[in-house]
């Protein structure tokens, strides 16, 4: 009964497993050809299939991975599309996909936070509740109020013709505006003469505070106060305000303190503070310095760009050997055999030694000749050796990455010392050099999705060994090339070069008989041997992530003049791009947490828009 139960089990093991292999392999030409087509979900799953089935196999494994990486990146640039439009439920289910697949991915995880950070936001200005406890200080922040901001002043278009004292113009500007105004008092008012068509009345106090040399400053929602423009009235009217800004793509110290240099220096901003195990900054400053330090550390704080560089090292070598011919015999050997009488007996003599009067009776019986015997070779060989390795990187831009295949040979190096009086003593170190593919490249990616690679190629091994002061040290062979290319996304460069030949051609035989055309193949051996050995690096470059610049990047901004920094404002209503649609939220809006998205409206009309700030950072 055992013995039944055992066959079964090894008729089923026995054929279960090249069922699963084939389903295996199946799952994998799926995936290849899902692929090919761009279908990276498909070819996804199809490869994941093949890999639970066989994971061990490095074929499965390796394509896999690759296209987890892939399809995880192709939902997380679709989700950064849906945001931009203003369709968060969207974009976070686009996120929430992209972590799934890619549960290491750092770029979905951020992303899928802030996007469910936007949705509560705009949940809380649409009225729906948000349940969370504060503590009496968080509270007093948050109602903490912002910089002044004049709500009331009139937006009707007026025409000025005058000539008086400042103070007097500003009080008429300031009555059509519909707004209050104070004056410093060591403000000494002079005659000016202004002419204004068709301005609104903020722009007509801007242009009495430039003909007065003055500056206005709001106090409250309706009320502004003169003072003269100078460095020290500025100083103590003008309002301070606090910020703390988020970077988002600083990875070093250095960048962090270059951006606050950025802002140093652009802004005439000194009070800054750095916190580089936040990745932040905090500054204080005018609200007109922080619009601008908004404004400015968008613009600079950008994802660097980054490429997956595939490089395909092929080697290709062939050897062909021929040996044909005869190798006779080109020496002979002559000894001589013991002196023996006629009668059968030995003489006197013995070996080559012998008498003078047994000289006469020596004959050819005495000698023996030895020849070496010919030998016929006919050989031919010839040998093919491909190598194949591809190996795949990711780098930053203009950040090295380097790739090491091969092995680390210890190369001895020595130092002499005294002994204490004693003969020398030698102290042996050992470094380690990497033999094999090393491979160092350094991109530059531009716009219009080009890159350029420095790159540094190296193929070495160990070719022979020599004995260097007792020690035996390795003969490293050395192949280098150091070239400099521009290539268009996806574009190949073949990087050839690495040839060597080698040809060995020799005759060994009779001299003369060995030159004949046919002949001498019966009284001579001729030997023939050509090695050929060919590298060639195949590099592609693909962009993952390209430089981000807007139009909103490269818009130009009124700054003020050059002794003071200050803010423009133009009129709120033509900033379309501050204001995003807010998606329509269930009643059971997540609060805390990543959100989990629901199924989108198929009706646009199903959203309602409301003005909401663009976010930052």
């Amino acid at each position: 009964m055992k013995c039944h139960i055992l066959t079964a089990l090894v008729l089923v093991i026995s054929f279960s497993l090249p069922a699963c292999a084939d389903k295996a392999n199946s799952a994998f030409k799926q995936g290849a050809g899902a692929e090919a087509k761009n279908n990276y979900d498909s070819a996804y799953q199809a490869y994941k299939q093949a890999y639970d089935l066989k994971p061990t196999n490095p074929k499965f494994m390796a394509a896999y991975l690759r296209m987890r990486f892939y399809a995880a990146t192709e939902h997380v640039r679709k989700g950064q599309l849906s945001r931009d439009k203003g369709q968060l439920t969207e974009a976070l289910a686009e996120f929430q996909r992209a972590a799934d697949i890619d549960h290491t991915s750092q770029v979905a995880q951020e992303e899928m936070k802030r996007t469910a950070d936007l949705i509560r936001k705009q949940a809380q200005h649409s009225g729906i509740p948000v349940k969370r406890f504060q503590s009496p200080l968080v509270k007093m922040a948050d109602q903490a109020e912002g910089p002044i901001e004049l709500d009331s002043m009139s937006k009707t278009p007026l025409n000025l013709r005058i000539t008086e004292n400042a103070n007097l113009v500003y009080k008429i500007v300031a009555k059509m505006a519909g707004v209050n105004v104070l004056f410093d008092p060591e403000y000494r008012p002079q005659r000016i003469a202004i002419e204004l068509n068709d301005v609104t009345p903020r722009e007509a106090l801007n242009m009495v505070a430039l003909v007065s040399k003055t500056f206005w400053q709001p106090v409250s929602n309706n009320t502004i106060v003169v003072a003269s423009d100078t460095p020290g009235k500025r100083k103590d009217l003008q309002g301070n305000v606090m910020n703390t800004f988020y970077l988002k793509n600083v990875s070093t110290s250095s960048e962090l303190q270059e951006d606050a240099n950025t802002i140093r220096g652009i802004l005439d901003l000194t009070r800054i503070q750095l916190l580089p195990a936040q990745n932040a900054l905090v500054l204080r400053g005018t609200p007109d310095q922080m619009v601008l330090a908004q404004k400015l550390l968008l613009d600079i704080d950008k994802p660097k760009a980054e490429v997956v560089i595939d490089v395909v090292v092929m080697q290709v070598s062939r050897d062909r050997v021929r040996n044909l011919g005869v190798s006779p015999p080109t020496s002979a050997t002559v000894t001589m055999v013991p002196y023996q009488t006629s009668g059968g007996a030995s003489g006197s003599g013995s070996g080559n030694s012998f008498s003078l009067n047994q000289l006469g009776n020596i004959t050819a019986n005495n000698f023996l000749v030895s020849v070496p015997g010919a030998s016929l070779t006919a050989l031919m060989s010839d040998s093919n050796t491909k190598i194949l390795q591809n190996p795949q990187i990711r780098a930053v831009d203009n950040q090295k990455a380097t790739i090491k295949i091969g092995d680390r040979v210890p190369i001895a190096t020595g130092s002499f010392g005294s002994g204490g009086g004693y003969s020398a003593v030698v102290n042996t170190q050992f470094q380690y050099l990497d033999v094999g593919v090393n491979i160092d490249i350094v991109p530059r990616i531009h716009s219009e999705g080009e890159v350029t690679l420095q790159m540094t190629l190296e193929i070495s091994s160990v070719t022979g060994s020599q004995n260097i002061g007792g020690v035996t040290q390795p003969v490293i062979g050395q192949r280098r090339i150091e070239h400099q290319t521009r290539l268009q996304d996806g574009e190949v460069n073949l990087v050839g070069g690495f040839l060597e030949e080698s040809e060995t051609q020799s005759l060994s035989g009779y001299p003369w008989l060995a030159k004949l055309p046919i002949l001498k193949y019966l009284f001579a051996q001729e030997d023939k041997e050509r090695r050929e050995n060919e590298i060639i690096f195949a590099i592609t470059p693909h962009i993952v992530r390209a430089q981000d610049v807007t139009e909103q990047n490269l818009r130009m901004v009124d700054v003020g003049t050059g002794s003071s920094v200050g803010l423009r404002h133009s009129d709120p209503k033509n900033l379309k791009e501050n204001y995003l649609p807010v998606p329509t939220l269930p009643p059971d809006a997540p609060t805390s947490g990543p959100a989990q998205p629901k199924d989108p409206p198929k009706d646009p009309a199903s959203t309602r828009s409301a003005p909401q700030a663009a976010p930052s950072g």
